[in-house]
Order: C-alpha cells, then sequence, then structure tokens
C-alpha cells in the first residue's frame, strides 16, 4: 500500500471508534501529516480523549497522557536528575519525564500555571527538553493534543496568545447529531459486553512510523502556486489590516495572525490537498481549514466581546472580504 492509502485506512479505523466527530479526527490527522500540535476545545465527555488513544491504538507509537493540575510542577513533565548511589559512588541521571513520548495528550492545561504550561510548549517549539545545562532530543515523531473545557473557569490559567500561537490548530469540538449519539450508546454497550465476556481480544495491526514520514515526504512535493500563495498572504494581512477592507472587523481585530498563522495556512493546506489525493493546494483547501489555524491566533477587542462576536465569525468576515487572486 502506499502512504496515502495507510493514512486514509488509519484514519477510517479511528472513525469506527469515533462516531459522529468526523472532523477531530480529520484535524487530528492533519495535525501528524502537518507535523504540527492541536489544542482541542470542547465540552466533557466529546470523544477527545478517546480520539487520542484510538491514534495511539493504531500507530506503532507510546502515548502518555499528562492530567494538568494546579499543583503539577515543570519536572513532573519534563523529568529530572535524580540522584543514584551504587558501590559506594553516586551520581545524577536524568529520568526522562512523559513528554518523551510520540503522542502526548495534555489533559486540561488551562488547569496548570504558567511555569508548567511554558515547560510543555519549550518542548513542542524546540523538540527537547533542557535539563541540567544538557539538551535531551524528543523523538521524531511527536504531537501534542492539548485539551481545554470551555466551562468551568474558575481556578484555571488561559493560555497566554503568544503560547497559543505555538498551536498549528485550535479545533472545537460539537455535540453529534442525534443519529450519531444513538450509534455511540450502541458502541459503549457493545464495548462493556466485550470486556465482561473476558474474551480474547483481536490483535490491532498498527501503522509503522515510517508511513508517516513518507506520508510527510509527499506533501512536501505538494505544490502551491503563486495565487494561492498570495492569497494565504492576503488572509493573514487581512487580519492584521482589517481597517484597508471592513468597517466593521477594523472595530473587531485588536491583533492579527503572526507569521506563524501564514506557514501554518501552508502546512495545513497542503496536508488537507493531499489527503484528497491531490498535489496541488486550491483556495478551497485554504478556506477549510483557515479558521482552525486562524482561530486562536487573533485578539479580539473590547468591542467584539461586547457585541458577541466570536473569533470564528471575524475569519468568516475575512474570507468573505478577501478576493482570490
Amino acid at each position: 500500500m502506499s502512504a496515502h492509502d495507510d493514512i486514509l485506512a488509519l484514519g477510517k479505523r479511528i472513525g469506527q471508534s469515533i462516531i459522529g466527530q468526523e472532523a477531530m479526527v480529520e484535524r487530528l490527522l492533519l495535525g501528524l501529516l502537518a507535523d504540527g500540535h492541536l489544542l482541542v476545545e470542547g465540552l466533557p465527555g466529546l470523544a477527545k480523549t478517546r480520539a487520542i488513544k484510538s491514534l495511539a491504538k493504531n500507530l506503532d507509537a507510546e502515548l502518555s497522557r499528562i492530567q494538568f493540575t494546579p499543583d503539577l510542577l515543570p519536572s513532573d513533565i519534563t523529568g529530572s536528575e535524580v540522584y543514584f548511589s551504587e558501590g559506594g559512588k553516586g551520581e545524577f541521571k536524568f529520568q526522562e519525564g512523559p513528554v518523551f513520548a510520540n503522542l502526548i495528550l495534555a489533559d486540561e492545561i488551562n488547569r496548570a500555571p504558567a511555569k508548567v504550561q511554558s515547560a510543555l510548549l519549550e518542548a513542542m517549539e524546540e523538540r527537547q527538553v533542557t535539563v541540567g545545562g544538557k539538551s535531551h532530543p524528543l523523538p521524531d515523531l511527536f504531537l501534542v493534543m492539548a485539551t481545554q473545557n470551555p466551562i468551568e473557569q474558575e481556578g484555571t490559567y488561559p493560555l497566554p496568545e503568544a503560547q497559543l500561537d505555538r498551536f498549528l490548530m485550535h479545533v472545537q469540538v460539537g455535540y453529534p447529531d442525534q443519529k450519531s449519539e444513538a450509534a455511540i450508546v450502541r458502541l459503549n454497550r457493545a464495548e462493556e459486553n466485550e470486556a465482561k465476556s473476558g474474551g480474547a481480544k483481536k490483535p490491532v495491526e498498527k501503522l509503522a512510523q515510517k508511513a508517516v514520514f513518507d506520508a510527510r515526504a509527499e506533501i512536501g512535493k505538494v505544490t502551491v502556486s503563486e495565487a494561492v500563495e498570495t492569497y494565504m498572504v492576503a488572509l493573514v494581512f487581512a487580519t492584521r489590516y482589517p481597517a484597508k477592507l471592513d468597517a466593521d472587523l477594523a472595530k473587531w481585530l485588536q491583533v492579527g495572525a503572526s507569521p506563524r498563522g501564514a506557514i501554518g495556512l501552508d502546512r495545513v493546506s497542503r496536508s488537507y490537498a493531499w489527503l484528497r489525493g491531490r498535489d496541488y493546494v486550491t483556495p478551497d483547501d485554504v478556506k477549510a481549514i483557515v479558521h482552525d489555524v486562524f482561530r486562536h491566533r487573533l485578539i479580539l477587542s473590547y468591542e467584539a466581546h461586547a457585541g458577541g462576536i466570536t473569533a470564528d465569525q471575524a475569519i468568516d468576515r475575512v474570507v468573505e472580504r478577501v478576493a482570490v487572486a
């Protein structure tokens, strides 16, 4: 099988246990292919944790789940120097923390204070951990999926905008439809009955990490025309200088997308086009993923918040006003 077939099959297997959340599963694959990290926001019980567990189950990769709490320390994530004594001699050895896995589930990241959040975000950006003056590289396949709950904001520490910018995408997860909800109940019932029966579980054929690296190599060859590139940059600049396009946008947007926004548009749109079997990017590919790439990079004004304007509504207006070259 080709790398494209392997990745499509991986997505299909994940989708079998994540019902009604096709968009989240696709964004998880896009993050894996684009070699970026995801911030996933949704109410409890919407299969956020289940999604990355399903990815780890079907991919030859190690998963670490870190539950962020107010008393968590940076060393609980990165690891620390531990003193070992043997034969009358003692030395410090580095004990790796959970961040050294391939897939990291940072559950409720906004429950921990800034110093703990920054320990994880540094690892995301630098792809290494420095402890005791020594740098320890992280695995080549490294994906962080951080979750946060949009309710129960008491006792939380919202991520600063500069740290949010390090996430490739901000994915919002909603409720499934009625048909999917019924299917979820049936799936849960079947899994409970299977667990109680005590029967031997079927071995899961895991996809090798090489397939992901091969897919990334192919995505690197996906063509972005000058017109599409110009369109991407125009979208970014529209968030920075909104007064040139729309009076309402000028009132809504306080700070626009950073250069990481343009880089993110390029990486994710190429991955999106590749998933659909094309070796070139179209403006529709950019439009399909622009909300996930821009959502966390815009700072709305007080007037926008007072008027109930969301980041998605501002992005809708940007897409509406920016013409395709």
